[in-house]
């Protein structure tokens, strides 16, 4: 199995901490009441470009990052890309 079908093969695996939902609700302004099922359905997208570097997988997807552990399929952090700045 390659790197990037393991992610999208785990996606099941994601979640995030009370934390997590919080900084990702501030950093997006996200209007979702669910931001797990939001970064699943982002991931999953046919234009998700993912990268793995370390101990974390990087998505970039519609102006956004997602970072995800590798081990644990854990969400650490949501923003908007550095490139729309």
């Amino acid at each position: 199995m390659n790197r990037i079908n393991e992610l999208l093969n785990n996606l099941e695996k994601l979640h995030t901490t009370e934390l997590g939902v919080k900084r990702i609700m501030k950093n997006l302004s996200l209007d979702t009441d669910n931001v797990v099922e939001w970064c699943k359905t982002k991931i999953g997208l046919p234009n998700a470009a993912i990268s793995r570097s370390g101990k974390n997988w990087y998505i970039d997807v519609d102006n956004f990052v997602i970072t995800v552990n590798a081990y644990s399929y854990t969400i650490i952090t949501v923003h908007k890309s550095k490139q729309l700045c």
